[in-house]
């Protein structure tokens, strides 16, 4: 089947299926928040992107493989509600940006940098810093041999835009820059785009819309 990225609440995950890489995406309650689960295919390595909440739906979607790996997006509580209860379960390592993790109440195993490498089996995920939702969000760019690149953009960006900054120009200003700069400046239009909630996008479709973002201010 053709994935979407559209998944629901109480609804099946969605798979993408890459040459080295598959990713399963289920959306979990009570804010509609995304998971991803990503499993290298040489290695079965798995590796989970915000246990965001429902520690049931993720432990059955990570299944008796387990996984080596938990990365938190950002400090904020709905991307870590079940983080708990899925390390406890499978013992898994966790990492946060550096900057968010004293915000994030399960101790973050390893602080991660702007740019540092994480692995799931023989894949590697580059972590891109992107600062305004939080002072320590990041991103994590898995750049394909085999394609083009994916993201998984936790809060930062969104079919339509940016994260929520409140309101506040300077933290706003520091986003789209970080967006812009580290994201948009550096991978191709065909890049596939997972964020936090809701569908997927690329950064193609994106793009044209970033002046018009800067104008409005959000």
């Amino acid at each position: 089947m053709t994935y979407s990225g559209a998944v629901k609440v109480g609804g099946p995950a969605d798979v993408h299926e890459l040459t080295d890489l598959m990713i399963s995406k289920v959306a979990v309650g009570p804010m509609n928040n995304n998971a991803y689960l990503l499993r290298c295919r040489a290695t079965d390595e798995q590796l989970l992107i915000d246990a965001a909440a429902e520690p049931t739906t993720l432990l059955n979607l990570i299944g008796d493989d387990g996984i080596t790996s938990v990365v938190t997006t950002h400090r904020h509580g709905d991307h870590w509600g079940a983080l708990q209860e899925v390390v406890d379960a499978t013992g898994a390592r966790t990492y946060a940006g550096v900057h968010d993790a004293e915000g994030i109440p399960v101790p973050t195993d390893v602080p991660v940098e702007d740019g540092d490498t994480i692995s799931v089996g023989r894949v590697r995920l580059t972590a891109r810093h992107l600062v305004g939702h939080t002072p320590g969000s990041i991103a994590l760019v898995y750049d394909d041999p085999h394609g083009h690149p994916h993201v998984f953009t936790g809060d930062c960006l969104f079919p339509g835009g940016v994260g929520n900054t409140w309101g506040d120009p300077k933290a706003f200003a520091s986003l789209i820059d970080d967006v812009e700069n580290k994201l948009f400046g550096a991978l191709p239009d065909e890049t596939w785009v997972y964020p936090g909630h809701g569908n997927d996008t690329t950064l193609g479709a994106e793009r044209p819309h970033l002046a018009e973002w800067r104008a409005r201010g959000w």
